[in-house]
């Protein structure tokens, strides 16, 4: 300590404290980020609380693009591609640690006087909801989690349920207990419809100009959506069993179904997407009536699926079709009607039962999470989807939100 009236010593440029640490910047920037990346989440907060230059520089997305590649549902997949680039990568990774704690604030965000079985997606500032008949588009409100009360637009024309919908590019592709599927202009009236399936479309997916559907009639077509063309059958496969669930590979050469599990065949199966041949059965060991609700491709070489056996189960392809590389037990013996994953390290699921979802860290073999949406009456979670700080789930008489960013 000074002596009384000593004068006090020059700050630095910057309002860092002393001077002395204005050496710091005499260091070339690449040096500095070298250094800085070395430090952890802890470290880097550290550092940005010495002064203002300080906080700026350790806010910088390139410091924590390495640590949020680690974290939960921070908006990065495995091959690196970022989903969320319009938010702070440090912002990202603070939320994250709300994901894997299990901090967030239940909203509910609509409710229905009938019990239904809805599907959604999330499209920018809309949530897309299907409600009996028809698809309705919420338009989120701003600055909040919650929907505006009046749907933004209504597609409708099934005569039955919608069972299943895709937003693709511009339009939106639906499946329908009537058996047709309707491919509908997002921002316009236009929509063609055609006759699909002898029973209901239980699942359709699109991608490249191509539909494939999925029928309890016990097939899966394709379809084309070329011009002059849209609506032509270009192959039926006879999959001899009801199929729940159906996805396009991200590389367009084939695509997968998941069916009932009522035969002697797996209910994963790999077809062609050009000839509609068999490619590969996936697993070897199902058990009868382990049907498949659910397929979801994280890369195009690895896929998620689950389903009335309870489990989620990892595939990769370039590994075995004969067995997943992981799987994850659902600890109530429930079946799982839906899961999603953030294409990094997280994975949601929908249960059965009490409306619940779940959330597990690929690299553990528990669920890190678990939350009772419609207690104390019963639903399963028809469908979820999330962002990097919302998850929306959607069950038989309401849907409900989980903020992750006011826990």
């Amino acid at each position: 300590m000074g002596r009384k009236g000593s004068p006090r010593p020059p700050q630095a440029e910057g309002g860092c404290g002393p001077a002395r640490p204005s050496l710091l910047w005499a260091l070339p920037e690449e040096l500095l980020l070298l250094i800085c990346s070395y430090l952890d989440a802890q470290a880097l907060g550290r550092l940005g609380q010495v002064c203002r230059r300080l906080r700026a520089f350790s806010g910088r997305d390139l410091l924590w693009r390495r640590i949020a590649r680690g974290c939960l549902n921070s908006g990065f997949t495995q091959l690196g591609a970022d989903l969320a680039a319009g938010i702070p990568v440090k912002e990202r990774v603070k939320v994250s640690q709300n994901w894997r704690h299990g901090r967030c604030r239940r909203e509910t965000l609509l409710k229905w006087k009938r019990n239904l079985m809805p599907w959604m997606h999330l499209d920018g500032e809309y949530l897309y909801l299907s409600q009996a008949e028809d698809i309705r588009a919420y338009r989120f409100r701003p600055d909040s989690t919650g929907l505006q009360r009046r749907p933004q637009a209504i597609f409708s024309g099934h005569q039955e349920d919608v069972c299943r919908f895709v937003l693709a590019s511009s339009h939106i592709v639906s499946g329908g207990g009537d058996g047709n599927i309707i491919l509908s202009k997002v921002h316009g009236s236009f929509s063609i419809k055609f006759s699909a399936h002898e029973q209901e479309v239980n699942c359709v997916d699109c991608q490249g100009g191509i539909i494939v559907s999925g029928s309890r009639d016990r097939t899966a077509k394709v379809w084309s959506l070329s011009s002059g063309r849209v609506g032509h059958c270009l192959h039926t496969v006879q999959t001899e069993d009801r199929v729940w669930s159906i996805a396009i590979s991200p590389l367009l050469s084939s695509f997968v179904t998941g069916t009932a599990c009522c035969g002697h065949t797996s209910p994963l199966r790999t077809w062609d997407l050009e000839s509609g041949q068999l490619v590969t059965c996936l697993g070897t060991d199902f058990h009868r009536g382990a049907g498949v609700l659910d397929i979801v491709y994280e890369t195009p070489f690895t896929l998620l699926s689950c389903g009335y056996d309870t489990y989620i189960r990892s595939w990769d392809l370039r590994v075995s079709t004969r067995k997943c590389v992981m799987e994850w037990e659902e600890p109530h013996d429930s079946a799982l009607y839906c899961v999603r994953s953030d294409g990094n390290h997280m994975i949601a699921s929908g249960s059965a039962y009490y409306g619940v979802v779940r959330l597990w860290d690929k690299r553990q073999s528990r669920c890190l999470q678990s939350f009772s949406l419609s207690s104390p009456t019963s639903s399963p979670v028809y469908c979820l989807r999330f962002s990097t700080t919302h998850l929306y789930a959607a069950l038989a008489s309401a849907l409900h939100a989980l903020d992750f960013t006011a826990p």
